[in-house]
């Protein structure tokens, strides 16, 4: 048998065009065609929430309630109180995060926050103290929202007047807010948070939208900010501003130690005061003193009687006494106006 020879099939070559045969793309588009809404997650700010060991419950309370609000947030195990607080930095790059929020305790009783822009590690990083704290639990408020909901930011007139608090407010803007299109969060807008300054401190509060004319409900958690330093760097750098009015919890509890100590130590100066000044003689007694020691009302009742007759008696003065004594009065008058003729006359004669 012969061997059958089979043609091959001659491939195409792909022409090569050159660059200069390219069409030039329209410099500009037509009215006509519709934007292309960008439906995709463009702002992709995480927020690393966790805590240094040493914190109490109602602390670590507060640190869940906020976790609940923010669902941009990545958690971390507690951070050992042995390393320092650059650590944070390198924390935050591991966890692909470019904003850190840490809480800080002291002696189980103070609470610090901190709020870090750690992108690049540039800053800026401030510290507060958490005052008043009342969780969401605690408070048992009639105020309700979407969980994963984004949330409102509303704030006081001052943070657009006074330097430091538009720093401040540029870090809560970028920390709270809840990115658009997050994968965690829910399209709704049923919530607001309130900053508000008062007294040299910030008020955080969280409420429920009710109506669109203004209907509030309050949700919680609800805390007090106490700014203390602002710093140029995230956790490191020098501090660009500081809080002339800030009192350390500890000094504030020491000065209430001395004032009552000062109350201690007055009430005991006044002990030795008496004893010092107290009478060696007993007071004289008061008047009609022996009819208390009779039981008899009879027999006090006579003594009573007597004691007013001899009284009677020696008011009343005689007659005789009476007449002696303006006699006296007259003749005393007599002799001043006497001796005033003579001393006028001793006067003329000399003139």
């Amino acid at each position: 048998m012969g061997r059958k020879f089979i043609k091959k099939k001659k491939v195409e070559q792909l022409e090569i065009v050159p660059l200069d045969e390219n069409p030039p793309l329209p410099s500009q588009r037509p009215s006509d065609e519709v934007v292309p809404k960008k439906e995709k997650w463009i702002n992709k700010q995480r927020v690393l929430v966790f805590a240094a060991r040493g914190i109490s419950h109602r602390d670590r309370h507060l640190m869940r309630d906020i976790k609940t609000l923010m669902p941009h947030h990545r958690p971390e195990s507690k951070m050992e109180r042995s390393k320092t607080l650059a650590v944070v930095n390198e924390m935050c790059e591991m966890k692909h995060c470019n904003k850190a929020m840490l809480f800080e305790g002291r002696r189980k009783r103070d609470l610090y926050m901190w709020l870090a822009n750690t992108a690049g590690a540039t800053g800026p990083s401030a510290k507060f103290l958490i005052e008043n704290i009342h969780t969401m639990a605690e408070l048992k408020l009639t105020g309700n929202c979407l969980r994963g909901s984004r949330p409102l930011l509303s704030f006081d007139a001052k943070f657009d007047e006074v330097p430091h608090l538009k720093l401040l407010k540029e870090l809560f803007v970028q920390t709270f807010s809840v990115p658009n299109h997050h994968p965690k969060s829910q399209p709704f807008i049923d919530h607001v948070y309130t900053f508000t300054y008062l007294d040299n401190r910030i008020w955080f509060r969280n409420f429920q939208i009710l109506s669109e004319d203004g209907g509030l409900s309050e949700v919680g958690p609800r805390y007090v900010m106490n700014p203390v330093k602002i710093f140029d760097g995230s956790f490191t750098g020098k501090a660009i501003w500081e809080n002339p009015d800030y009192v350390s919890p500890s000094k504030q509890r020491q000065m209430l130690k001395k004032a009552a100590k000062d109350r201690y130590v007055n009430r005991v100066e006044q002990k030795v005061q008496q004893e010092a000044t107290r009478p060696v003689k007993a007071y004289e007694g008061i008047e009609n003193e022996e009819l208390f020691d009779d039981e008899d009302p009879l027999e006090t009742a006579k003594l009573l009687a007597l004691k007013a007759k001899k009284q009677l008696e020696q008011k009343k003065t005689p007659k005789s006494a009476l007449t002696k004594k303006i006699k006296d009065k007259q003749m005393e008058a007599v002799k001043q106006v006497i001796e005033q003729r003579k001393a006028r006359v001793k006067r003329e004669k000399k003139v």
